[in-house]
């Protein structure tokens, strides 16, 4: 018996928190697509949920596939649960699956300190020299863009360098849209925009002055910047 029961939690947790109205499908770029109402009551019902999720349900979303893990990820930014920092970037540089990067991405944004950044260097240097593979490079970039401006810093600037990681991993296989940096901040910055407005709706949400995500968002994207991550 306790085995089925062991087997029954994660099931309630996902039609709890993951599958209701597809919304592991819409965190995201799909965000930007939706109307106004639409958003704004999408964007209720997850604040809502982040504040209302344990940590310990937090915990096995996560032990959990794509769908699982990318929801979770939100709903943590939503909430503002920092001590998930280090499961978040033990999962983003891993990079075991898909779908999920950009999520932990847009977390470690929101969070928003130096820790974070050096999570998102870390991945950028690991995975920038691997042309052959297109991970979460670009929202990765994003978010340390994002922190360094929000921090003052210039971590990103040996990627960006002429000639640098950030130039070659876009020039090799498989092809690659030719992504300009600042769209894959915007891009994050939106995202994480979203993220702010649904922790108004989450009770437990530290406050903060999201900054970083209003720099971000008040530029005008340049085309196709809506959607530059490209999901493996």
């Amino acid at each position: 018996m306790r085995r089925a029961d062991e087997e029954e939690e994660p099931l309630k947790l996902i039609r709890r928190y993951v599958t209701p109205d597809r919304r592991y499908l819409k965190l995201g770029g799909s965000l930007l697509r939706t109307t106004g109402r639409e958003r704004s009551e999408f964007l209720r019902k997850l604040g809502q949920d982040a504040g209302e999720i344990s940590p310990r349900e937090l915990a096995t979303l996560l032990g959990r596939g794509w769908r699982e893990r990318k929801t979770a990820a939100w709903l943590i930014a939503v909430a503002g649960r920092a001590e998930f920092r280090p499961r978040l970037g033990e999962l983003l540089l891993a990079s075991e699956g898909p779908y999920a990067g950009q999520a932990y991405c847009v977390a470690l944004a929101t969070f928003g300190t130096s820790a974070d950044a050096d999570l998102l260097d870390a991945y950028l240097a690991r995975y920038l020299p691997r042309p052959d593979l297109s991970y979460d490079q670009t929202a990765a970039l994003g978010a340390l863009l994002l922190l360094d401006a929000k921090l003052d810093a210039d971590r990103a600037t040996r990627f960006l360098a002429p000639g640098g990681l950030w130039q070659r991993w876009i020039d090799g296989p498989p092809s690659k849209d030719r992504i300009p940096a600042d769209s894959c901040r915007e891009f994050i910055g939106r995202l994480c925009a979203f993220a702010d407005e649904s922790a108004k709706h989450c009770p437990t949400r530290p406050a903060r002055d999201g900054r970083a995500s209003r720099a971000a968002v008040s530029v005008t994207p340049r085309h196709g910047s809506a959607a530059p991550q490209a999901p493996r």
